[in-house]
């Protein structure tokens, strides 16, 4: 064991332990619960930090020396080395600061280690003066938080595109095969299988499109505002020169915000740009129900649509396969929706010029982006690229129904296609006959209009009537 002090005392760290006494006295306060540091958001702090060293060295606050202990120590970090000494609850209280104190004793002991001196040897390489210098945990924890939201809105985005290629690909297969259109889980219109596989597309689009836009709401960092946004013990050149190397750094378009002040206390982009992450969670909350139904029986249900048989669905009841993989999605968006909550419920009770709880915003925020990236990919993977049709299930369904005469009321009139309707409820089963003995129309005509290349049309044929 090797002794740390701070002006409150002393803690026994263990021999060879690369976190230090801040994060050792985080982790006896605060405990943990199998929750540890998201990983992205470690690789971004570390960043943050090289970032930082490199800015102070090039306007000759930090030398070669310690710079380059610096550096050498979060490039091995970066490669996933040792990042089991990020130890401290995420949720720990402080507003971020045993995490970034965790960092930076990370930092400092693995680069004098690598140097050939001890943990803790702080005389040579301290965490605070040298690895921290320059910075507050109240604007590299929010800069760190935002890049990694940045890394995985980069992950997000090409998953939603599979997923909206994968949903055009059903769109084209199906575009002749016609089905029984359903509103408030009623028999309504008839409609294509493509028309329903289109929506689905569309909306993943715009899905696909707001986490495209949503960089440019969350790319404006509070980097060199340090404590409160005023840039205090913040050199002048180096808060311009640090956005500047982490740019380079991370290889993403970030900005230091105009307002350091505002982007310090305001988590109002954070919350619109989780709301996005939200409004993605409820198109598949949406689809994936659709999908449950529609496959649902599948004999005594509406059976129509075939999902990928992926596991056994029971222990006793023998042949049972479950909707596993929609079900999955709508749990994961339900937990989204639900940590949305609290993520905008977490950024309205900040006070004054900083919010103590964006340690609650960053873990659920990063956990949503983790939670609907994977439920994405396995959506698309495991259900929609090898979903399958009951045509035999959607022909007679749409036969048994009596949507042909909702659409042939547009032609027959509303009271006519009602009568027909009774005399159907009676038993007289057959509607084209109904129809064409009425006189209405002949069976020519019956034939042109209730006609698959009718379902596929929006509104009238020019010259109907």
């Amino acid at each position: 064991m090797r002794k740390e002090k701070d002006f409150i005392g002393e803690v026994q760290i263990p021999d060879g332990a690369l976190y230090g006494i801040n994060a050792a006295r985080a982790l006896e306060n605060f405990g943990n619960f199998d929750e540890s540091a998201d990983p992205v958001f470690i690789k971004s702090f570390l960043m943050v930090k090289k970032a930082c060293a490199l800015a102070s060295n090039e306007n000759g606050y930090l030398s070669d020396i310690k710079t380059k202990m610096i550096t050498d120590a979060v490039d091995l970090l970066l490669t996933g080395d040792d990042n089991g000494s990020v130890v401290v609850n995420p949720l720990s209280g402080g507003a971020g600061t045993p995490l970034n104190m965790n960092i930076n004793e990370l930092i400092a002991n693995k680069a004098l280690v690598l140097a050939g001196h001890k943990p803790g040897d702080y005389h040579i390489l301290s965490p605070v003066d040298d690895v921290n210098l320059h910075q507050s945990t109240n604007d590299t924890y929010p800069s760190a938080f935002k890049v990694a939201v940045m890394f995985y809105l980069k992950e997000l985005e090409p998953a939603l595109a599979s997923l909206q290629e994968s949903l055009q690909e059903k769109e084209k297969e199906y575009c002749d095969i016609v089905k029984l259109g359903r509103t408030e889980l009623m028999d309504a219109l008839p409609m294509t299988v493509g028309m329903q596989f289109s929506a689905y597309a569309e909306c993943i689009a715009r899905d696909r499109w707001r986490v495209f836009k949503a960089n440019e709401r969350i790319k404006t960092l509070n980097l060199g505002g340090t404590a409160i946004g005023t840039g205090f013990n913040a050199p002048q050149k180096y808060i311009f020169s640090a956005i500047t190397k982490l740019r380079e750094i991370t290889g993403l378009n970030i900005s230091r915000a105009e307002n350091l002040v505002d982007a310090t206390q305001n988590l109002d982009t954070v919350v619109e740009t989780m709301a996005i992450i939200k409004t993605a969670a409820v198109n598949l909350m949406k689809i994936a129900g659709d999908l449950r139904l529609q496959s649902g029986g599948p004999d005594g249900g509406i059976g129509e649509f075939i999902l990928p048989a992926v596991q056994e669905g029971s222990s006793i009841m023998p042949g049972k396969v479950n909707p596993v993989i929609p079900e999955f999605v709508q749990q994961v968006s339900m937990l989204i929706m639900g940590n949305d909550a609290v993520i905008s419920t977490a950024a309205s009770q900040g006070n004054f010029e900083l919010n103590q709880f964006y340690p609650l915003v960053a873990a659920l925020s990063l956990k949503n982006l983790r939670m609907l990236t994977h439920s994405v990919k396995v959506f698309d993977r495991s259900c929609i690229k090898g979903l399958t049709l009951n045509r035999e299930k959607i022909a007679s369904n749409l036969s048994s129904s009596v949507a042909v005469l909702t659409y042939l009321s547009q032609y027959i009139g509303h009271d006519k296609a009602a009568g027909f309707y009774l005399r159907y409820k009676n038993g007289e089963k057959d509607i084209k006959k109904m129809v064409t003995e009425s006189g209405i129309m002949d069976a020519n005509t019956y034939d042109e209009l209730v006609n698959s290349n009718r379902f596929k049309m929006t509104g009238l044929k020019d010259g109907d009537k």
